[in-house]
């Protein structure tokens, strides 16, 4: 099935699973990152339950802290 990966059309295999998607992308310190698919946030006790579907669009979001002087 084809979806779409931070803006790139991607095959992968029928049935893939979020936790699975994460680890195939390598995304770094998976235990930050917040996940949006078709611009809906996934909760993160919802992840490992979430198998993403044809045409879906997945998002890896990272949130930083920072500040000013």
């Amino acid at each position: 099935m084809t979806i779409t990966v931070a803006g790139n059309k991607k095959e992968v295999k029928d049935g893939l699973t979020l936790p699975e998607l994460i680890s195939q992308e390598n995304v770094e310190t998976p235990e930050y990152v917040t996940v949006s698919i078709n611009e809906e946030f996934i909760q993160k006790d919802q992840e490992a339950s979430t198998v993403l579907k044809e045409g879906d669009s997945v998002e890896f979001l990272y949130f930083m802290g920072g500040g000013a002087y």
